[in-house]
């Protein structure tokens, strides 16, 4: 049964989410189509782009992505109170950056300034385009429509791309932060479509990876957002340490390579209160322990309790890795 959205995501409060868009039927986003054989890879560009761009625009930090065949992966943190201290004329200039007047398909620069004047004369308009801009909903709408039109264009078809509705998780806590995210940029590699994280293209962790051989000094900077609009939350850890957990996992998953993983866990488990089986389950179980939520059992708890239920599935498998530590 699904549950309304609004009950998930609070829309007046920061949060970090982790959302899946899956194409429909037979629908191909990127790769290459085993049915036909036709390449699509060039797709995976458009997504990657496009939600870089939008990173720029909204007030939603972009944590972690992975663009995958026939679906895409992103750890995203809405901030709406960051979006409510924006000034009128930045959020009209945010809002045609967005939705650009064209002209013969191309941004008309002369009309867009007198979008932004008209939007700046109509203050129920400029609200509401304010609380958009901090929107969770609107930040996929926006990725996926665009997508979705240029996708059928090229098919020659009409007709709905995407699954009628995104899935989302919240993410309750650092921990299950950052097991999302190593899972989000592990994607390739449990696919058997890349080795390594060096080899995963089109997901946050080459991002990053890139972004420290252009730039070794951020190595050690805390681990923030990609390309963010806003000053974006930091998480515990830093880059570089990031990235070694990131491989570090990769390699725990892989039963051949076991033995060469050094025995000392990375200090950020301990900062978690995670052992290394705790991270390494939790890593794997995103999707299939947990459904609405990821997080602690406390936490998993509170949050059905916003929710009007009492019951969140995950809430077994957090109390059972709590035992485990306790044993």
């Amino acid at each position: 049964m699904t549950t309304a959205r609004h009950l998930l995501v609070d829309p007046d409060t920061p949060g970090y989410y982790h959302c899946i868009s899956r194409c429909v039927r037979r629908a191909w986003l990127c790769g290459v189509d085993p049915h036909d054989g036709k390449s699509y890879e060039h797709r995976r560009a458009w997504v990657e782009q496009r939600l870089l761009d939008l990173a720029g625009i909204f007030a939603v930090g972009v944590y972690a992505y992975a663009v995958m065949s026939n679906h895409v992966h992103v750890v995203l943190r809405i901030d709406p109170t960051a979006a409510a201290t924006w000034s009128d004329e930045e959020v009209a200039l945010r809002w045609v950056r967005l939705f650009p007047a064209t002209a013969d398909g191309e941004t008309d620069a002369a009309a867009c300034r007198l979008k932004e004047q008209t939007l700046l004369g109509n203050p129920d308009r400029l609200s509401a385009c304010r609380q958009r801009l901090g929107s969770l909903a609107w930040f996929m709408k926006a990725l996926n429509e665009p997508i979705a039109r240029r996708a059928n264009r090229e098919d020659a078809c009409t007709g709905r791309f995407w699954e009628g509705r995104y899935k989302c998780q919240a993410l309750l806590d650092e921990a299950a932060v950052l097991t999302c995210m190593s899972y989000v940029d592990l994607n390739p590699i449990r696919a058997g479509i890349a080795e390594n994280l060096e080899t995963s293209i089109h997901t946050s962790a080459l991002q990053r990876i890139e972004t420290l051989r252009a730039n070794p000094t951020q190595a050690k900077w805390p681990l923030a957002s990609i390309n963010s609009a806003t000053a974006s939350a930091i998480l515990p850890i830093s880059i570089e340490a990031y990235l070694e957990l990131t491989d570090w996992t990769a390699r725990l998953s892989r039963g051949d390579k076991r033995g060469r993983i050094d025995a000392s866990e990375p200090p950020i488990l301990r900062k978690l209160g995670l052992s290394e089986q705790q991270w390494h389950q939790q890593t794997l179980g995103t999707e299939t322990r947990y459904w609405r939520a990821i997080g602690s059992a406390r936490s998993l708890m509170e949050k059905a309790a916003v929710m009007g239920q009492a019951w969140l599935k995950g809430i077994g498998s957090a109390q059972l890795l709590i035992r485990r530590q306790t044993a």
